[in-house]
């Protein structure tokens, strides 16, 4: 089974070298996605040996960073993807857990939120209200069973990524994922991470800082979703947008 492991990368000057030295000690291949970092990321990268690379000339967002991981992946002939994030929430001694748990599923996604763990850490009140919310209502919709729709360290059966078209370059790339994973019956399991918030001031940026106005943002990519024309598509009949699935 050749895996790859996916790093989104923006601006991680302070986490980048200590997270791709964990990564190295569980992946033998690993990609960073340099979504057009400014904060001398890029030379830290340059330093790095034997690293699969696409740079973004210019920061086009996390859903972005992730799409240029999945196209990698299909163009490459992996059979797993594993994403993770770089800003040191993610523990890559993990990932051997990710893998095991895919043998008899399409996608393992971790949750803060499955079990506690000693060092997990309290998510900031407005990310912990917009994520529950936001799972409640994908659940209630789409008939999965999920504890945490917002979780970046998840792994993808090859196949599973031939079934979804993701379009998203935003922090909502995920829900456009989940309806899809929905609408295309894959199977999905939940593994439990610890939930680390090292840094409870860090900020998603413009308009996405006012809770109110992300949740919209939120709830709009679940709807504008339930319209995507996906490859293959197995569940068109719960699409309620007539001649667009």
């Amino acid at each position: 089974m050749r895996v790859l492991t996916a790093v989104p990368v923006y601006n991680e000057a302070n986490h980048v070298h200590g997270v791709l030295s964990e990564v190295r000690r569980y992946s033998p291949n690993i990609l960073v996605v340099n979504d057009g970092s400014t904060d001398g990321t890029s030379a830290l990268l340059d330093q790095e040996p034997g690293l699969l690379r696409i740079d973004h000339p210019v920061n086009r967002g996390y859903g972005a960073a992730l799409i240029s991981a999945f196209a990698f992946t299909l163009e490459h002939d992996f059979d797993v993807l594993v994403t993770m994030d770089c800003d040191g929430q993610h523990q890559p001694e993990r990932i051997p857990v990710l893998l095991e748990a895919i043998h008899d599923c399409d996608i393992v996604s971790g949750s803060r939120y499955f079990r506690d763990f000693r060092q997990d850490t309290p998510a900031p009140s407005d990310r912990r209200f917009i994520n529950a919310t936001i799972t409640r209502e994908i659940n209630q919709r789409y008939g999965l069973d999920l504890t945490d729709a917002f979780c970046g360290f998840k792994a993808y059966r090859r196949e599973a990524l031939q079934k979804l078209h993701i379009t998203e370059r935003g922090w909502g790339m995920p829900l456009q994922l989940w309806v899809q994973a929905a609408r295309q019956e894959l199977r999905v399991k939940e593994i439990g991470v610890p939930r680390l918030y090292l840094d409870p001031n860090r900020a998603f940026g413009g308009v996405m800082n006012d809770p109110e106005q992300r949740l919209a943002y939120y709830r709009g990519v679940l709807a504008a979703a339930e319209c995507d024309v996906l490859p293959a598509a197995r569940a068109a009949s719960c699409c309620p947008c007539p001649g667009s699935c």
